[in-house]
């Protein structure tokens, strides 16, 4: 029973961090253009946008537990760090379905055969809305640092080596830099991945095993 829940971890956790990886390498705008220019970009790629939508599905039924699964064995062994981080980054990956409602309007607007200038309306009145706002405040907040609180909790709880806590610290600040400072989508990519490789290796890793 043990191996077979060890093997569920092992697929579940890594799933979430790896679908975002592949949709921040496939989205069809960068995550800093303006609505006119997503819009557009949209209209002309809806089947990177669909596949976007269903890579997003994936993230919000995946994300939640694996980070609960990853999180509570650094609590284990660092109760108030690892409870911070979990808190943390479970406020951030929540907030995800929020995140994704501009994506749906304009695949929806584009399909509909809505005029580009509705569209972008339709997407400035969205991102106009209070909960969105707040949503993606703590999505942006949350899911960064929380992160960076687990990579730091799970190597002093000896879940991962020094290297591999590192690495997953670093991987959303990293996302960030790629997606909002000089945006490039396979380096955002390969960011969320190293994400992914971190809570795969907390999960494989007997706990204890670096203290």
């Amino acid at each position: 029973m043990f191996t077979i829940r060890r093997r569920a971890l092992a697929v579940l956790v890594p799933a979430g961090p790896l679908a975002v990886a592949v949709l921040r390498v496939i989205l069809p705008y960068y995550t800093v253009d303006p609505t006119a220019t997503m819009a557009t970009k949209v209209a002309g790629h809806q089947g990177a946008e669909s596949a976007v939508l269903w890579l997003s599905l994936v993230a919000m039924c995946t994300l939640v537990p694996g980070t609960i699964a990853v999180g509570l064995l650094a609590v284990r062994r660092r109760p108030w760090l690892g409870s911070c981080a979990l808190v943390v980054a479970l406020l951030g990956f929540t907030a995800l379905p929020f995140v994704a409602v501009a994506d749906m309007v304009a695949l929806a607007g584009a399909r509909s055969g809505l005029p580009p200038d509705q569209v972008v309306a339709l997407l400035d009145a969205v991102q106009r809305q209070p909960v969105i706002a707040v949503a993606g405040l703590m999505f942006v907040v949350g899911h960064i640092l929380g992160v960076v609180l687990l990579g730091i909790a799970l190597w002093r709880a000896g879940v991962l080596p020094g290297w591999a806590g590192f690495l997953l610290s670093v991987s959303q600040p990293l996302h960030a830099f790629f997606a909002l400072v000089v945006p490039n989508h396979p380096l955002d990519g390969c960011a969320w991945a190293l994400t992914a490789v971190g809570f795969a290796l907390a999960v494989r890793t007997p706990e204890g095993t670096y203290r």
